[in-house]
């Protein structure tokens, strides 16, 4: 079923482009988005596909759990993936112990995150397999795969954010027309 949430992250890209960056906030519009698990499902599958997809420089521990990911989060249904439910929780366990470090600052701990493609295959497959009706995680992982970080702007959504939410808007229109 088409939906109008792709035209609202289009006017999110025309800002930056027009301002330099945009909140982050904004992209919170996916939430109704995602109010189809479904729809949350094939996004986080999505995500974490893309967040391997590279050929980035992994070595060691790293390379394996690439490499893992992609064997996982191959060749599934664009709309309705189903994932070998104990090889992702294996998976996930995995990813969330290789990078399991803490740092205590004055607000609290604060997790080292050193690969951050791998943070967002964890994430993903943590909303697949406990929060598949949570709009919220949904909206988190989107947000922290499109975030960038400029000085002049601080977190939020800038200059190489606008590829990542047109990328985003291109992965809405195809499964929504694969929906019907």
């Amino acid at each position: 079923m088409r939906t109008h949430i792709p035209e609202k992250l289009l006017k999110i890209v025309e800002e930056i482009d027009d301002l330099g960056s945009a909140r982050l906030t904004k992209l919170t519009v996916l939430k109704k988005w995602f109010e189809r698990p479904e729809r949350l499902c094939a996004f986080v599958i999505w995500i974490a596909a893309r967040s391997v997809s590279g050929k980035g420089k992994a070595s060691g521990e790293a390379a394996k759990l690439f490499r893992e990911a992609r064997a996982l989060l191959a060749g599934l249904d664009k709309v309705h993936p189903e994932l070998d439910r104990q090889a992702a929780r294996a998976l996930h366990d995995r990813l969330r112990d290789f990078q399991n470090e803490y740092q205590n600052q004055r607000w609290g701990p604060v997790r080292i995150v050193r690969n951050w493609n791998l943070m967002l295959v964890e994430e993903g497959l943590a909303i697949y397999l406990w929060h598949p009706d949570s709009p919220a995680h949904g909206y988190k992982l989107a947000a922290d795969y499109c975030q960038h970080y400029d000085p002049r702007y601080g977190n939020g959504l800038c200059g190489p954010s606008r590829t990542r939410i047109a990328e985003i808007v291109r992965f809405m229109l195809t499964l929504e027309a694969l929906e019907n």
